[in-house]
């Protein structure tokens, strides 16, 4: 389960949507998500399920790349389709004891469902196509009018790009902890869901200590390289855009556009 987790995770193929200003793909993440909570028929998702499928080819990543990232949602799924399946009123189509079903619930168990999936996979597929540094430097670059409230945007943006980054190095630390606990004899299968959480305390202790060594190592290497906030630093690679992005500023508005008069 732990190697389904993608979240974080950067997938390098060289595509036209890798080379993209970070700046546009936050827009394009922004608009994909507004157009999802716009549309009010499951045809509004047939365009939103298209677009999907065309950045996706476009960036070259594997559509079992991307479906795996959903597994670790899988709960979620059911448990919001569950809620609108049984707490929906509308016209019953079968009952067991207190449980109802009715007709509205399964369709907006459904709907739901699907608009969390695309949500999911629209919100990753930035990630997979965008380095933690050229996230830092778009945040940072998108935020930067509420430096004007003090707002403290450099630093914000690289604790998240940070956070970010450590995501797919706790998960392997993790698993491989497991392991090691697994060839000792450790059982984190059988059981019920306490015994379960028991079984967890020896894996629990060693990853925060690997955590905050990481942390610390982290920390010695920003101080030796006299790292004191973003105020006048420079960049290696400065954002500029380009013609590409551009355009792909003008397919997103009119993406944005048709999704307002689909029905």
């Amino acid at each position: 389960m732990l190697r389904d987790i993608t979240i974080g995770q950067y997938y390098p193929s060289g595509s036209i949507i890798h080379r993209l200003d970070p700046r546009v793909k936050f827009a394009g993440t922004f608009v994909y998500i507004v157009s999802l909570f716009v549309f009010k028929t499951f045809w509004g998702f047939l365009p939103a399920a298209v677009w999907l499928i065309t950045l996706v080819i476009m960036a070259r990543i594997p559509v079992k790349y991307l479906l795996k990232g959903l597994r670790p949602m899988l709960f979620l799924l059911l448990f919001m389709a569950a809620m609108n399946l049984l707490m929906t009123p509308g016209e019953v189509i079968g009952q067991w004891w207190i449980i109802k079903v009715t007709k509205e619930g399964i369709r907006s168990a459904a709907f739901m469902s699907l608009r969390l999936a695309l949500l999911i996979m629209g919100s990753s597929l930035m990630t997979y196509t965008t380095t933690p540094t050229a996230l830092t430097a778009a945040m940072e670059h998108i935020f930067r009018p509420l430096k004007i409230i003090r707002v403290p945007v450099h630093e914000l943006a690289m604790m998240m790009s940070i956070a970010l980054r450590f995501i797919p190095i706790l998960l392997e630390e993790t698993d491989r902890i497991m392991k090691a606990q697994q060839a000792r004899g450790a059982d984190f299968e059988s059981g019920g869901l306490i015994k379960r959480a028991k079984a967890m305390l020896p894996i629990l202790v060693p990853l925060f200590v690997s955590a905050f060594r990481r942390a610390g190592d982290l920390a010695q290497a920003m101080e030796a390289r006299c790292y004191h906030g973003g105020k006048g630093r420079t960049k290696l690679h400065p954002l500029k855009y380009k013609l590409r992005d551009i355009i792909a500023y003008i397919i997103m508005i009119g993406y944005l556009v048709g999704c307002i008069f689909i029905p």
